[in-house]
């Protein structure tokens, strides 16, 4: 008998929290930005990238739900210790990047009605807290992350259908590119799958008690959905921005993700893209808030039991941190080398646990995903490694 957690809602909804926690003020922001540098060649990046994504989510939730623990705890088996530390860096990177996303709020609000950024984030941090005061705390952030999430797909889809970008131009170069350059797709794979997005969709499921070898088929389908949604949401981000550079438009420096919108339909594409900012992260505060408590609340009774009161508090920290202190540009640097550092901890320790069957039980991770992660495992180290050079301080 189909049991509830195995709901389409759910998989759909666990989908589109992994994506809409990707789909932040950062990953409007680096869009536009390679995009004026790369012009068509993007496309290849961008392509590259989702199937990484792609191999990165479908190890990791196949393997959080065969075990039927969340990362902290698979981690902890492998090396005892290890999740603790992990759970440590993702809190850190999660604080760090839940205040950027709740300034991204503000900046929203502020585009679309003219008023304070931070009386813009405060307005949208009650929002949110809304969100978990719902006694159906999992359905209510489903619904807050499907429908916020299609809008904003729909939105970015009109401003690339008028920009009218090259299409062909683009498909040929998705191939056959004329500019390549590594740091771009190491950046934008740590963007959508790095730090705690990688387990917000997985440890949703966790949550609503999808366990089991049994389930893996099902969490693949919802791991691959949310990455699709997040690339398509990238590709239309892309497109818009790559017909507006190709008429040799010079982006805004401060904020270029907004260019596009505003030369496609003037003052109302402006509001456009305000509405587009304020979705992307009043969902990523929604999905990094969620996420980033669920890696402690293992290790901490009180937590567990008051799950809902914990993510408030820590809503309201950020907000309050946003509107005293500012834009919190130094800990956003601070988070992306973090960052950078998560997810080859998070995959390398998930793939030690694929075949224990003191972990997964009589789960059999199949060979070929094993092989595609170990390969992303070093590129993405690679990453990290470079990511405390200070490199992302470049995409700030």
């Amino acid at each position: 008998m189909e049991k509830k957690p195995y709901s389409l809602s759910m998989l759909v909804g666990a989908a589109f929290l992994m994506a809409t926690s990707a789909i932040g003020p950062g990953f409007l922001t680096q869009t536009a930005v390679f995009t004026q540098k790369y012009l068509a060649s993007f496309s290849a990046i961008i392509l590259i990238t989702i199937i990484v994504d792609i191999i990165v989510q479908i190890n990791i939730w196949r393997i959080i739900v065969a075990a039927g623990k969340r990362g902290q705890e698979i981690a902890n088996d492998v090396l005892p210790g290890l999740g603790y530390f992990i759970s440590l860096i993702v809190m850190i990177g999660g604080i760090a990047f839940n205040i950027g996303n709740i300034a991204g709020t503000g900046m929203g609000l502020n585009t679309l009605f003219g008023i304070d950024a931070r009386v813009g984030a405060a307005i949208s941090g009650i929002i949110c807290i809304l969100i978990f005061l719902s006694k159906e705390i999992g359905n209510a952030m489903d619904r807050f992350a499907q429908i916020l999430g299609v809008l904003m797909i729909l939105l970015a889809v009109y401003v690339a259908a008028a920009a009218h970008p090259p299409l062909a131009q683009a498909a040929v170069q998705t191939f056959a590119p004329s500019k390549f350059e590594f740091l771009p797709m190491i950046t934008l794979i740590g963007g959508s799958v790095g730090g705690y997005i990688t387990f917000a969709g997985g440890h949703r499921l966790i949550e609503g008690n999808m366990k089991g070898g049994a389930a893996v088929g099902e969490a693949t389908k919802s791991a691959t959905l949310g990455i699709l949604v997040a690339g398509i949401m990238r590709y239309a981000l892309f497109f818009g921005a790559l017909g507006i550079a190709l008429k040799g438009i010079k982006f805004d420096p401060v904020n270029p993700a907004a260019t596009p919108f505003l030369n496609v339909a003037g003052t109302v594409g402006y509001k456009i893209f305000g509405l587009v900012l304020w979705s992307a992260a009043a969902t990523s505060v929604v999905g990094c808030s969620f996420t980033s408590l669920s890696f402690i609340k293992t290790f901490f009774k009180p937590v567990e039991e008051h799950f809902s009161k914990f993510i408030i508090g820590f809503i309201v920290f950020c907000t309050l941190f946003f509107i005293l202190v500012g834009k919190p540009v130094t800990l956003l640097i601070l988070a992306g080398a973090i960052n950078g550092l998560i997810l080859p901890l998070t995959l390398g320790s998930m793939l030690l646990a694929c075949r224990n069957k003191k972990i997964v039980g009589d789960y059999h991770h199949p060979t070929l995903l094993i092989v595609l992660g170990i390969l992303v495992f070093i590129l993405t180290l690679y990453g990290g490694i470079s990511s405390l050079s200070g490199i992302n301080q470049l995409f700030k």
